[in-house]
Protein backbone atom coordinates (compact mmCIF):
# COMPACT_ATOMS: atom_id res chain seq x y z
CA UNK A 1 0.00 0.00 0.00
CA UNK A 2 1.56 3.41 -0.94
CA UNK A 3 1.68 6.07 1.76
CA UNK A 4 -0.48 9.12 1.45
CA UNK A 5 0.99 12.37 0.43
CA UNK A 6 3.13 14.15 3.28
CA UNK A 7 0.84 17.14 2.58
CA UNK A 8 -2.77 17.60 1.91
CA UNK A 9 -2.43 20.95 -0.04
CA UNK A 10 0.09 23.46 -0.78
CA UNK A 11 -0.37 26.84 -1.00
CA UNK A 12 1.90 29.55 -1.96
CA UNK A 13 1.18 33.84 -3.16
CA UNK A 14 4.32 33.92 -5.90
CA UNK A 15 6.46 32.21 -7.63
CA UNK A 16 10.14 32.04 -6.52
CA UNK A 17 11.52 33.88 -9.10
CA UNK A 18 12.44 37.57 -9.35
CA UNK A 19 12.34 40.12 -8.05
CA UNK A 20 10.89 37.82 -5.21
CA UNK A 21 14.28 35.62 -4.90
CA UNK A 22 16.03 38.73 -4.06
CA UNK A 23 13.92 40.14 -1.72
CA UNK A 24 13.43 36.80 0.12
CA UNK A 25 17.11 36.16 0.70
CA UNK A 26 17.80 39.82 2.21
CA UNK A 27 14.98 39.08 4.74
CA UNK A 28 16.76 35.41 5.50
CA UNK A 29 20.49 36.17 5.08
CA UNK A 30 20.75 39.97 5.84
CA UNK A 31 19.46 40.11 8.75
CA UNK A 32 16.08 42.03 7.54
CA UNK A 33 12.89 40.31 9.97
CA UNK A 34 10.91 43.40 9.71
CA UNK A 35 10.35 42.35 5.85
CA UNK A 36 7.86 39.42 7.79
CA UNK A 37 5.31 41.75 8.00
CA UNK A 38 5.19 43.27 3.90
CA UNK A 39 5.51 39.10 3.32
CA UNK A 40 2.51 37.91 5.47
CA UNK A 41 0.38 40.75 4.28
CA UNK A 42 1.08 39.84 0.52
CA UNK A 43 0.68 36.19 1.37
CA UNK A 44 -2.54 37.25 2.76
CA UNK A 45 -3.40 38.62 -0.43
CA UNK A 46 -3.53 35.25 -2.47
CA UNK A 47 -7.15 33.98 -2.15
CA UNK A 48 -5.85 30.50 -0.78
CA UNK A 49 -4.69 31.72 2.06
CA UNK A 50 -7.05 33.24 4.32
CA UNK A 51 -9.10 30.22 4.33
CA UNK A 52 -6.69 27.60 4.99
CA UNK A 53 -5.64 29.77 8.31
CA UNK A 54 -9.47 30.12 9.58
CA UNK A 55 -9.59 26.23 8.89
CA UNK A 56 -6.50 25.50 10.81
CA UNK A 57 -5.97 24.55 14.16
CA UNK A 58 -2.21 25.27 14.84
CA UNK A 59 -0.29 26.97 12.71
CA UNK A 60 3.44 25.50 12.69
CA UNK A 61 6.60 27.54 11.44
CA UNK A 62 9.27 25.42 10.02
CA UNK A 63 12.06 25.22 13.02
CA UNK A 64 15.76 25.84 12.15
CA UNK A 65 18.65 23.83 13.14
CA UNK A 66 20.39 25.68 16.28
CA UNK A 67 23.12 26.88 14.01
CA UNK A 68 21.39 27.77 11.61
CA UNK A 69 19.36 30.09 13.74
CA UNK A 70 22.94 31.26 15.53
CA UNK A 71 23.98 32.35 11.92
CA UNK A 72 20.83 34.38 10.85
CA UNK A 73 19.76 35.51 14.46
CA UNK A 74 16.35 34.96 13.45
CA UNK A 75 13.74 32.20 11.92
CA UNK A 76 12.09 33.67 8.99
CA UNK A 77 9.44 31.27 9.44
CA UNK A 78 8.38 32.03 13.10
CA UNK A 79 8.83 35.83 12.14
CA UNK A 80 6.04 35.13 9.09
CA UNK A 81 3.80 33.07 11.51
CA UNK A 82 3.49 35.92 14.05
CA UNK A 83 2.48 38.18 11.72
CA UNK A 84 0.02 35.27 10.35
CA UNK A 85 -1.63 33.87 12.78
CA UNK A 86 -3.07 34.53 16.44
CA UNK A 87 -1.30 33.77 19.47
CA UNK A 88 -3.32 31.09 20.46
CA UNK A 89 -2.81 29.08 17.03
CA UNK A 90 1.15 29.45 16.17
CA UNK A 91 3.10 27.06 17.78
CA UNK A 92 7.06 27.33 17.47
CA UNK A 93 7.91 24.37 20.22
CA UNK A 94 5.74 21.59 18.74
CA UNK A 95 7.94 21.09 15.96
CA UNK A 96 11.95 19.89 16.14
CA UNK A 97 14.74 20.27 14.17
CA UNK A 98 16.68 17.36 15.51
CA UNK A 99 19.11 16.81 12.85
CA UNK A 100 21.44 19.62 11.61
CA UNK A 101 21.88 19.17 7.44
CA UNK A 102 23.91 20.75 5.15
CA UNK A 103 22.38 23.53 3.67
CA UNK A 104 19.60 22.38 0.92
CA UNK A 105 20.43 25.51 -1.83
CA UNK A 106 23.90 23.13 -3.18
CA UNK A 107 21.67 19.79 -3.12
CA UNK A 108 19.57 18.50 -6.08
CA UNK A 109 15.79 17.39 -5.23
CA UNK A 110 17.17 13.22 -4.50
CA UNK A 111 20.14 14.69 -2.18
CA UNK A 112 17.30 17.07 -0.32
CA UNK A 113 15.13 14.27 0.40
CA UNK A 114 17.96 11.98 1.69
CA UNK A 115 19.50 15.15 3.74
CA UNK A 116 16.43 15.91 5.29
CA UNK A 117 15.44 11.98 6.49
CA UNK A 118 14.39 11.92 9.72
CA UNK A 119 15.34 15.78 9.86
CA UNK A 120 12.22 16.57 12.25
CA UNK A 121 10.59 15.26 15.43
CA UNK A 122 7.26 16.54 17.09
CA UNK A 123 7.79 17.44 21.15
CA UNK A 124 7.04 14.24 22.98
CA UNK A 125 4.66 16.20 25.54
CA UNK A 126 3.19 18.31 22.87
CA UNK A 127 2.12 15.09 20.60
CA UNK A 128 -0.87 15.04 21.93
CA UNK A 129 -2.28 17.95 20.58
CA UNK A 130 -1.71 16.87 16.80
CA UNK A 131 -4.61 13.94 17.11
CA UNK A 132 -7.00 14.75 13.92
CA UNK A 133 -5.50 18.62 14.17
CA UNK A 134 -6.11 20.42 10.94
CA UNK A 135 -2.33 21.96 10.43
CA UNK A 136 -0.63 24.64 8.36
CA UNK A 137 2.76 24.13 8.19
CA UNK A 138 4.83 27.30 7.27
CA UNK A 139 7.91 28.36 5.89
CA UNK A 140 9.56 31.12 3.06
CA UNK A 141 9.78 29.08 -0.13
CA UNK A 142 9.37 26.13 -1.54
CA UNK A 143 11.82 24.44 -3.38
CA UNK A 144 12.29 20.95 -4.11
CA UNK A 145 9.31 20.22 -1.39
CA UNK A 146 12.08 18.02 0.40
CA UNK A 147 12.21 20.43 4.07
CA UNK A 148 8.19 20.58 3.85
CA UNK A 149 7.63 17.01 3.02
CA UNK A 150 10.21 15.99 6.04
CA UNK A 151 8.54 17.39 8.75
CA UNK A 152 4.87 16.83 7.70
CA UNK A 153 5.87 13.20 8.07
CA UNK A 154 6.63 13.71 11.78
CA UNK A 155 4.00 16.09 12.08
CA UNK A 156 1.77 13.32 10.47
CA UNK A 157 3.33 10.55 12.02
CA UNK A 158 2.45 12.05 15.35
CA UNK A 159 -0.99 12.31 14.19
CA UNK A 160 -1.93 15.61 12.04
CA UNK A 161 -4.97 14.81 10.34
CA UNK A 162 -4.76 17.76 7.83
CA UNK A 163 -1.54 19.30 6.66
CA UNK A 164 -1.48 22.18 4.36
CA UNK A 165 1.88 23.66 3.49
CA UNK A 166 1.92 27.61 3.25
CA UNK A 167 4.73 29.49 1.58
CA UNK A 168 5.24 32.87 0.17
CA UNK A 169 7.17 31.38 -2.48
CA UNK A 170 7.19 28.10 -4.11
CA UNK A 171 9.65 27.25 -7.32
CA UNK A 172 8.29 26.08 -10.70
CA UNK A 173 11.40 24.16 -11.17
CA UNK A 174 10.60 20.62 -10.22
CA UNK A 175 13.70 19.18 -10.62
CA UNK A 176 16.12 21.06 -8.63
Amino acid sequence: MLAPPPLDACVAAVSYDYPWADLIGHFKFHGQPGWARTLARLLRSAPWVEPALERADLVIPMPLSTSRLRERGFNQAVELARQLAPARKMDASLLLRIKDTTPQVNLNRSERMVNLNNAFAVEPLQAARLGGARVVLLDDVMTSGASLYAAARALRAAGAGHITGMVFARTDAPDL
